[in-house]
């Protein structure tokens, strides 16, 4: 009993994952529904909601594992988790794709929210990548381009909501076109009672990240895991799972928008980790740790969402097997990407 208590050990560790992992699925289930009360009854709409709050509250647990894991000297698993969610939670599209048959999800989630935060989101990387190529800069321990991450996703969310409130690109309507209608029952729900709620699940799904966040640390002495391959792959995927709880719910719901927006915005949101865990990591400037493997994940990012862009603004109906160009090109760009990654 008192090894499934301890993350030093085999099977501490992976009770450890798959009890924060379930609890990690059971919050993500009901964030979806709070959120979507939530984007009804403040009138913000769906893609914001999705970009803001449930792009942040889901990105929480993998936000937890790369500011301890800096903090505690794991630059490469601080780094790795925070890309390998990226890339895992653009795939999860596929998956919501599948699961919704009446035309590709990009088609039917037409949004101009959306495409201004996968734009917002690329710049992101691109400045990842360049301050992993230039000279090692800081300020007190800080790279400046963390501070230049922050800055425009702030800007990226600031001008989101103003295309929202007054739009100089539409989607054309189709029958497949599922626009952000606010529910009217939603409309009447308690705002406080709401955000009460979303808090607390926020925070349920917070401290079961840092459960996994550990949990990493621990696989990379126990079963000698590179940092990379733990970050990517057990961390990333684990810390993920909200989105794609969350995503599949909000497409059940009929929510499209707030689902394609919680996966965009949640992506967006992790680059914000890289900031976060340069704060936190004091040997100087956590650029300086990034290695090829994580400059490759970026590439593998970038590639993904510029796939995920075309497919928002080409708006196939149906492609192969009823889902999008882009959907089939995430898929294989994910599989092949972390296959290289792992060998």
């Amino acid at each position: 009993m008192n090894e499934l208590l301890r993350l030093d050990t085999p099977a501490g560790l992976a009770a450890a994952i798959i009890i924060s992992a379930l609890v990690i699925v059971a919050a993500g289930t009901r964030l979806s529904g709070v959120a979507d009360r939530i984007a009804d009854r403040t009138g913000l709409g769906e893609a914001m909601v999705g970009a803001v709050l449930l792009g942040a509250a889901t990105s929480l647990p993998g936000l937890i594992v790369s500011v301890t894991a800096a903090a505690n000297g794991y630059a490469s698993l601080a780094v790795a988790n925070s890309l390998g969610g990226i890339a895992a939670q653009t795939f999860f599209l596929v998956v919501a794709d599948a699961t919704y048959r009446r035309a590709n999800l990009e088609h039917a989630a037409a949004s101009i929210e959306n495409l201004i935060q996968s734009t917002v989101l690329m710049g992101c990387l691109a400045l990842l990548v360049m301050a992993a190529s230039a000279p090692s800069l800081s300020l007190f321990s800080i790279h400046p381009i963390s501070i230049g991450i922050f800055a425009l996703y702030l800007f990226g969310l600031n001008v989101t909501r103003r295309a929202r409130q007054l739009p100089g690109w539409k989607p054309r309507r189709t029958s497949e076109t599922e626009f952000d209608e606010p529910n009217g029952e939603n409309t009447r729900s308690s705002l406080s009672l709401l955000f009460a709620s979303f808090t607390v699940l926020a925070l349920v799904t917070g401290a079961a990240g840092f459960v996994v966040g550990r949990a990493a640390e621990s696989a990379t002495s126990i079963y000698g895991l590179e940092e990379s391959v733990a970050g990517a792959f057990l961390a990333a995927i684990v810390t993920s799972l909200p989105e794609l709880v969350t995503t599949i719910a909000a497409v059940r719901r009929g929510a499209l928008t707030l689902a394609v927006g919680g996966i965009i915005g949640g992506n967006a949101f992790d680059v914000l980790f890289i900031s976060a865990a340069d704060i936190a990591y004091r040997e100087g400037p956590i650029y300086a740790a990034i290695s090829r493997d994580q400059l490759f994940q970026t590439g593998l990012a970038l590639t993904m969402t510029a796939v995920l862009l075309m497919g928002l603004l080409r708006r196939e109906k149906h492609g192969p097997a009823r889902l999008g160009f882009e959907t089939v090109l995430i898929g294989l760009l994910y599989l092949a990407g972390s296959a290289v990654l792992f060998l």
